[in-house]
Order: structure tokens, then C-alpha cells, then sequence
């Protein structure tokens, strides 16, 4: 590889462009107060907020630390390179013009950051997932979703709590709703919203022809500036609230003595519910917060082609609304198409390994301007 695969100085143009689009100053002044909050005294008084507060201040730095790095790699590198150039060091300046192409691909990655800057990246979510056509086998393919999220937040470092889960009759799951918490868990998993495609040979079925199944994900932002709920300012007609138990598979017994609370906004179909915590009246906050944090998502104009997409209890989960494809069988290739990013190693997606599908999803919004 010679020196002339890479221009320094392209790089340098490159760097300096991510910083002023990225607003680099502005980051840094907000790691300062982000930093002379934490150390207020009562910062931990509330446990759940200063837990914000760190992640998001881990995203942040996260972004100015990049940055920094990649631009004093980039002078040594040019610095470095005059040297071995002045004395006709062919071996360094290859060894050099290596380091530009791993400087380059930081320099990809600090572009993705780009595609995680929007209003609501930063916060923890609420992820609903549920099963469309395909009968049984969508109910065990929603269920096997679940399970590859969980294992995808055990790998990413995020908390993934199951805060409601409704069985199916015969086999998985007919609802399930997660808690995902950590840096920039929006950002991230904004990609899975859509309709899930599975293509296998049926387990629930004696003839094991190969069947399709679907099954819808809903990624909504838990709002931090959600407060008491001022229940006397809701519109009653608007909703319906149903509580059952939590032990059971989801069935609606009217009891006041049962503590899991479903919330259904009869307007638009959004339903909401909390079952893991013992008392009702906290499964009922939990509900409404859900609720208040889904129709504001559904005000922004940013979202509302992908909640259209997505389908759940608004549309059609099956054909014409897929975001991603799962083909297990008679060969493996799982495929996003939207990005086009494939894997054949289907196992491993399903073991939780998504973050290839993650960023090439980020790229592409970055290609299509969509920000």
C-alpha cells in the first residue's frame, strides 16, 4: 500500500467538518454542566433521574472523546509522515497509511453519531412486541424475539426488564412489553421498529411445511419530564382502563384487588400496560406514563412514517410492512431491507447479535438525509 492511498489532509477536512456539524464546543460545555450537576448535593435523591442524567453524559463524551482522539491520531500521523517521508521510509510510511485507514474508519463511526442526535435518542425505551399473521408460529416468533433483545441488551450493557407479558394458548407469547435502559437505547433500537418477517419449517406443525409468521416491534422514548399524572385533566371517554392479574395470561378480570392495569386510548388503539409490580396503583402509573410517551411520539411529524410502518394495533402486521426478513430454512439469510445489510449466520442474530444490523440501519438514514 503506498502513501498516496490516503490523504491526511482530506482526513483533516473530513475531522473538522464532523466537528462543527457534530458541534464539538457546544458538547463540551454541556459535559461541564453535565459533570457540575452530578456533584450538586441531593443529585442522587432521585435515583431514576441521576441515572439520566450519567447516561446521557456517557453518550456525550462518548462523542467529544472520539473526537479527540481521531484529531490527535491525525496529527501524529502527518507529523510522523513528514519525518519518514524527508527520509524515504517506505516501511512507516506504509505502517502510517494504515493507521489513516483505521483513522478513517473512526471517522465512519463518529458520522454514525449523526444519525443518533435527534431529540430523543438518548433515552431509555419502551419496547412492544407482538405477533401478527401466522398463527402459533408468530406467537413463538414474537416470543423468540424477546429473547434475542434480551440477549442483545445482556451484550450492549443495557437493562432489560419485562414489564408485561401476556401468553398465548398454546404456544409464546400474544404481547410482551420490555423497559430498556442505557445510553442512547433509542438511538439504537429505533432500527427494530417495524414488522419482522420469519421464514421456517413449523415446529407446531405435523406435516413441518415451511410457514411464515410475523411479528410487529414498537419502540417508543420513555418521556423524563413525565410527572404525577393529573388524572382529573384526562378526558375519560378517550380511555378505557382494564385490570387483571398478573399471574394469569392477561385476561381482563374487573377486581379492584388485582394490581396489573391495562390502558387502551380508544381514539387511536394504543394500548399500554404494567403488570411487574406488585401495587396497582404503580402498574397504573407505569401504564399512564407508557401512554403519555406513545402519543406524544405519535404527535412528532419526525415518526410519523414509522409508526405507519409499524402496523401493531394501528395496521396490518404481515405482507407490504416488513422492516427486516429471518429466513432459517432450507438455507439461512437474514436480510434488512431497508439498509440491505444481510447475515447469514442466522443463529447469532437470533443470539442477540444486532449491532451490525444497528449501524448499517444508521448509514442508511444518514444516505437517505433522514435525521
Amino acid at each position: 500500500m503506498s502513501d498516496h492511498d490516503i490523504s491526511s489532509d482530506d482526513l483533516g477536512l473530513r475531522l473538522a467538518g464532523l466537528g462543527r456539524t457534530l458541534d464539538i464546543d457546544a458538547k463540551r460545555r454541556e459535559v461541564e454542566r453535565l459533570e457540575a450537576a452530578m456533584s450538586m448535593p441531593g443529585f442522587w435523591d432521585d435515583q431514576d433521574r441521576a441515572r439520566s442524567v450519567i447516561d446521557q453524559l456517557k453518550a456525550i463524551k462518548s462523542t467529544v472523546e472520539t473526537h479527540d482522539e481521531l484529531g490527535e491520531a491525525l496529527a501524529a500521523c502527518v507529523e510522523l509522515r513528514e519525518l519518514a517521508a524527508a527520509d524515504e521510509d517506505t516501511a512507516t510510511l506504509d505502517e502510517l497509511n494504515q493507521e489513516l485507514v483505521r483513522i478513517a474508519a473512526g471517522m465512519d463511526q463518529l458520522e454514525i453519531a449523526l444519525a443518533l442526535s435527534g431529540p430523543y435518542d438518548n433515552h431509555n425505551i419502551y419496547m412492544t412486541i407482538k405477533p401478527g399473521a401466522g398463527g402459533t408460529d408468530a406467537c413463538d416468533w414474537a416470543q423468540m424475539m424477546v429473547r434475542m433483545y434480551a440477549a442483545y441488551c445482556a451484550k450492549a450493557g443495557y437493562e432489560c426488564q419485562i414489564i408485561e407479558l401476556e401468553e398465548a394458548s398454546e404456544a409464546g407469547i400474544r404481547s410482551a412489553t420490555l423497559h430498556i435502559r442505557g445510553p442512547l437505547a433509542y438511538g439504537y433500537l429505533k432500527s427494530e421498529m417495524g414488522t419482522h418477517r420469519l421464514v421456517r419449517m413449523s415446529p407446531f406443525n405435523a406435516g413441518g411445511t415451511r410457514e411464515t409468521s410475523f411479528a410487529a416491534v414498537e419502540v417508543t422514548p420513555e418521556l423524563d419530564d413525565v410527572e404525577e399524572i393529573d388524572l382529573d385533566a384526562i378526558d375519560d371517554k378517550e380511555f378505557r382502563i382494564d385490570t387483571f392479574r398478573a399471574s394469569g395470561a392477561g385476561g381482563q378480570h374487573i377486581n379492584k384487588t388485582d394490581s396489573a392495569v391495562r390502558i387502551t386510548h380508544l381514539p387511536t388503539g394504543i394500548v399500554t400496560s404494567s403488570q411487574t409490580e406488585r401495587s396497582q396503583q404503580q402498574n397504573r402509573h407505569n401504564s399512564w406514563k407508557m401512554m403519555c410517551a406513545k402519543l406524544q411520539q405519535l404527535k412528532e411529524a419526525e415518526r410519523l412514517s414509522e409508526l405507519r410502518d409499524l402496523g401493531c394495533d394501528r395496521g396490518t402486521i404481515g405482507w407490504g410492512h416488513q422492516i427486516r426478513s429471518y429466513v432459517l430454512q432450507p438455507s439461512q439469510m437474514i436480510t434488512d431491507l431497508r439498509s440491505r445489510h444481510k447475515e447469514a449466520n442466522a443463529q447469532k442474530v437470533l443470539d442477540g447479535d444486532l449491532q451490525d444490523f444497528i449501524d448499517a440501519y444508521l448509514a442508511w438514514r444518514l444516505k437517505e438525509g433522514i435525521l
